[in-house]
Formats: C-alpha cells, structure tokens, sequence
C-alpha cells in the first residue's frame, strides 16, 4: 500500500488528507483496526522511533505515551514497586517487561496521557493490552501483537480503536521534506545515535557517575530528542517523571516539568495512597485530585 487515506488533516476541516511515499514504496505500516488522523500519525511516528531508540540503547523494551506531537511519558521494562503498582493502576494484572515499560510511560503523567498514541518497541502482549484497554486512548504502534492482544484492542472503543503495525526494519530516506505556507523545506533525517558514549565527557567535578545514572541520562536525551522545543525532562529509575514540552521560555519548561515530578513524587505519599473516594468515581477524577 503506498497511500492511506486519513480521517482528516490536523483539524477537521483540511479535508481530504492522506499520507503517502513519494517513491512509490509500500508504506512501513499497516492499518490493523480504526481509521487514524493526521496527528495520530504523527505521534505514532515520532513515537516508535523514541522507543526504538530506547530499546536499542538500553536493551530493554520501551514505551511511551504520545499526546499531540510531544510525549507524556517514556519508559523502559523494569520491575514496578508495590506502590507504583498503586498508582498506576496496573489492578492485578501479571505485568511482562513491556507492561511494565507502558504503566511506567503512562503513569508518570496521566492528565497529559488522556487520550494518547501509544507506541511500543516490541510486540504488544495480552498484559500490556489488558492495562491500555481500562486507560482512554487513541491508538497505538507496534512493530507486532499476539493474537490475544488484538482481540483485546480491536474491541476498544467500539470497534475503532486504531491499531497500527510498523514495518521494524523499515529506515526512512537520508533526505526529509516539509511544506509550510506551499514552500518546501529539505533536511537530512536525524540519524543521530544516542548511547552512553555521549557521556564521555563529565564536564562537572564529580566525575562518578553509576551505570543507573548514565542509563537515565540516556533516556531523558532520547526523550528530549522527540520533544517539541523548549524542553525539559526528568528522568528517575528508567522512566520519565515529569516533560516540558513547547514553552516559549526555558524558565517556565523547567517549572513545568519539575510540578509534573513533583506530582509524581507526591502520588507515592502514605496520605496521597491513603485517600479514600466514593464509590462509583472515575479513575481521571481520581488522578485529578
């Protein structure tokens, strides 16, 4: 398939929309279930590609949560606590690796998470499916599912929950192209690799620095990498606690982010975990207080 037709462009009046390959090859994906949107697809993209990096520099599986062009959230497979079990609602469910990547990618900030893209860097298994079916999401990438997994996605939102499968060793042009305002922009794909040889150079007097902090320093370049400009990101046991993401001042992307690991933090207080609501109250609701 070289071109797939869209729901609409970024709002729903830039009718009609499409994506295609100018070269005529197939496109890298496949439309297992829903039809997706222009930005949908945008956040797939860029999405896979943050969590690809993650894997490959990590070894791990990763995750994120897309939301419009930026992540929430990103994650790679270690264990969860009890208490992050708690407060990302994981509810029972025998996490795998990539479970625990995409509680971990969507539970660092769950406001900005509602309705997000989702993108995977393996195969999307029934544990990792089980816990986005409960969240309210758009859709998700990955490069495979189980069939398990599958059954359970195409039966979100009614039906048109959009599952999209990625091409894993598909690698975009060397030269990208852009139009804004019907001028045509040009540049050289970002190929640049993101590993702990970017670290050789410790410029503080502290020179020690652990394999868990060079692995955490990795995963917030990455992140920062797919993150709209300015940007901030705070990273904290292989995860992202809090992004800043488009803020015309640094000041205000920093504060941004650090509120976001803040709230983080807090979520793990004995009072927070304490709270006791009314039956019946919805998950958001409950995030939101």
């Amino acid at each position: 398939m070289t071109e797939l037709q869209l729901k609409y462009g970024c709002n729903p009046n830039q009718k009609p929309a499409r994506v295609f390959m100018e070269n005529g090859a197939d496109l890298p994906i496949t439309v297992l279930n829903g039809k997706p949107g222009f930005i949908n697809l945008l956040d797939a993209f860029n999405g896979y590609q943050l969590v690809k990096e993650l894997s490959e520099a990590t070894g791990l599986p990763a995750a994120t949560s897309f939301k419009h062009v930026s992540p929430a959230g990103a994650a790679v497979g270690k264990p969860l606590s009890d208490t992050l079990k708690q407060i990302y609602f994981t509810d029972g469910v025998d996490l795998s690796p990539m479970a625990c990547a995409y509680a971990r990618a969507r539970g660092a900030d769950r406001m900005s998470s509602f309705g997000d893209f989702i993108a995977l860097s393996g195969e999307c298994d029934e544990a990792t499916a089980l816990l986005i079916k409960k969240e309210v999401s758009d859709g998700i990438i990955a490069p495979s599912y189980s069939e398990k997994a599958l059954e359970i996605l195409k039966a979100k939102k009614n039906g048109n929950y959009c599952v999209i499968q990625i091409d894993a060793d598909y690698v975009p042009a060397e030269l990208e192209k852009k139009q804004v305002f019907g001028v045509t922009f040009e540049q050289g794909h970002n190929f640049l690799k993101i590993d702990s040889s970017c670290l050789s150079n410790i410029v503080t007097k502290n020179k020690t620095m652990s394999d868990e902090d060079k692995m955490n320093l990795v995963i917030s370049l990455i992140v920062l990498k797919y993150t709209q400009s300015n940007s901030v990101c705070y990273v904290k046991d292989g995860q992202a606690i809090g992004i800043g993401a488009g803020q015309q001042s640094r000041v205000h992307c920093t504060r941004l982010a650090g509120q976001k690991a803040d709230n983080w933090w807090l979520r793990q207080s004995p009072k927070v975990l304490g709270l006791q609501f009314v039956d019946g109250i919805k998950r958001a609701d409950r995030d939101n207080a």
